[in-house]
């Protein structure tokens, strides 16, 4: 599945959070998304999903325009998002969560056996309310939920946000397998080592425009931290007008 974004403006009352965005996103492809606070990310994420409108611009995945679907629809077409904060229902089970992503419908391998495969920490809490979880045993529901729609493009919004070091690199170590196994997934990361660890290609936003966008390998930290604060305009990637 490919999704391609063109001039995509998205905004928050009267202030343009994506601004003229444009973006294409390979099957397969780990894009990653970093940037500043207020950079744009959520709202770009929201917006792929369907949780947040568009203002202008176009969303298409695999040659089908999805700009104005709601976000039911676009999960049946294979888009599932992880949003900022977990959105756990705290007296639902981890058990129950999980099914609620099967709800969309969409046939495929994904069950709960297959999440507390790549999640064994969630094996002996499937029967607990997820409010009495940890916050990685959140952030391991929340992708298992999204996984159960069986999706081809998975949208994870900061993944790392406030959980250790330790329990993020479990997470990372439990994604490691999804994202070898042709999931297109574009991710949200504040930690830009880890970022251009996992990703094959990123953007950085700012101000809600892609100001530098590469492969992984072919940018260094100083020129992602560079355009991360808009401190000049750096010749690797490509740098927009």
């Amino acid at each position: 599945m490919t999704m391609a974004i063109e001039k995509l403006t998205v905004r928050h009352g009267l202030l343009e959070a994506v601004r003229g965005l444009t973006l294409s996103v390979a099957k397969g492809e780990t894009l990653a998304l970093v940037g500043a606070n207020g950079a744009g990310k959520t709202t770009l994420l929201r917006t792929l999903a369907g949780a947040h409108p568009a203002h202008g611009g176009s969303i298409v995945i695999n040659g089908e325009d999805v700009t104005r679907l709601p976000a039911h629809q676009r999960v049946r077409r294979g888009i599932a998002l992880v949003p900022e904060g977990r959105k756990m229902f705290a007296s639902m089970t981890v058990a129950e969560n999980l099914k609620l992503g099967a709800m969309a419908g969409r046939k495929g391998e994904w069950s709960i056996d297959r999440v507390v495969d790549i999640f064994p920490n969630l094996r002996k809490r499937l029967d607990h309310k997820t409010g009495h979880l940890s916050g990685g045993e959140q952030q391991a529901t929340a992708i298992g939920r999204a996984l159960m729609s069986n999706p081809e493009i998975l949208l994870l919004d900061e993944v790392s946000l406030g959980l250790s070091p330790l329990i993020v690199d479990r997470v990372y170590a439990s994604l490691d397998g999804l994202m070898k196994s042709g999931t297109t997934i574009i991710l949200v990361e504040q930690d830009l080592a880890r970022a251009m660890g996992v990703a094959d290609r990123v953007i950085c936003m700012l101000e809600g425009r892609a100001v530098l966008e590469g492969y992984a390998k072919d940018l260094t930290r100083d020129q992602v931290t560079e355009a991360y604060f808009g401190l000049h305009r750096t010749k690797a990637g490509r740098v927009p007008a």
